[in-house]
């Protein structure tokens, strides 16, 4: 059985494949697809069969999906631009008659208002039309959103947010990847829907209180409204366009559109997820620390 995972070049991707392998999936059972192979040489190295595939270009897609009998589909990064990039997805995987399909989407992408929920919410109703067999991974937000800016949150010693005291069933990427690995590799996965979260949901306050504790630095928590959060991120250095999309999903945090306690993710897991004081000392031991 050939399972497939696109975006492998990425860090969701590239994780859904380790995982496969540390399971013990063969790797010739293995394709790893990216836009550029050389950035997943690596992988072919370890026996994985890597193969070219660019959602822009459903040449390269109907190459790729040959032969497949099941596909992880990696949501694109590109927002704005993924529902024609996903319509290339599906219709290339149709074409190719893969069997099952497993998509990386969002928090209850069916109801929720976020801006970042539309484009998943249209790629979950193409699915449906597809007659694919195919099966939702609605991943909330990822640990490393926040682990990934702790050298500026300790330099400031703050948390910025408009989150006030929503809480994120966050996990790491690492949790979600193994529970991608297991449905990818077989089981009756068909018309399921998976709300994927961590075990234990946080509030901002919370989370600037671990990472106060286990940095032994003082970092507090600064809830700003939706706009003044928008401007602190353009202040840094993101364009406005994604600014905007980050804060209005502290908006929705705070209305609870990115909690889950369905328990989904650790059970196909199979293991808890990460503890955040954990995940936030790991980060600290990779990211350098202001003085």
């Amino acid at each position: 059985m050939t399972l497939l995972v696109t975006g492998a070049s990425g860090h969701l991707g590239r994780l859904v494949v380790e995982a496969l392998l540390d399971r013990g999936t063969p790797a010739a059972d293995i394709v790893a697809t990216a836009r550029k192979t050389e950035s997943v040489a690596d992988l072919a190295e370890r026996g994985v069969e890597v193969r070219r595939a660019d959602y822009d270009d459903p040449t390269s897609l109907d190459a790729a999906f040959a032969d497949v009998d099941r596909l992880l589909f990696v949501s694109g990064s590109e927002v704005g631009a993924r529902i024609p990039q996903h319509t290339n997805v599906i219709d290339a995987a149709k074409r190719a008659g893969v069997g099952f399909v497993a998509y990386t989407s969002i928090t209850r992408a069916d109801t929720s208002d976020l801006a970042l929920a539309a484009e998943h919410r249209a790629t979950e109703e193409l699915l449906a039309a597809s007659g694919l067999a195919h099966a939702l991974l609605r991943n909330s937000w990822y640990l490393e959103n926040y682990t990934g800016q702790l050298p500026t949150v300790l330099e400031h010693g703050a948390v910025l947010g408009a989150a006030r005291d929503g809480r994120v069933s966050a996990a790491t990427r690492a949790d979600y990847a193994a529970a991608a690995a297991t449905v990818l590799a077989g089981g009756d996965h068909d018309g399921a829907v998976y709300e994927l979260g961590g075990d234990h949901a946080f509030t901002l306050a919370e989370y600037a209180a671990v990472v106060a504790t286990v940095s032994g630095r003082e970092v507090v928590y600064r809830d700003l409204s939706v706009g003044d959060y928008t401007a602190a991120l353009v202040a840094a250095g993101l364009p406005e366009g994604y600014a905007a999309v980050l804060a209005d999903s502290d908006r929705g945090i705070a209305e609870g559109a990115l909690f889950t306690d369905s328990g989904d993710l650790s059970r196909l897991a199979g293991r808890p997820t990460t503890d955040l004081e954990d995940a936030v000392r790991a980060a600290l031991v990779t990211e350098p620390t202001p003085a």
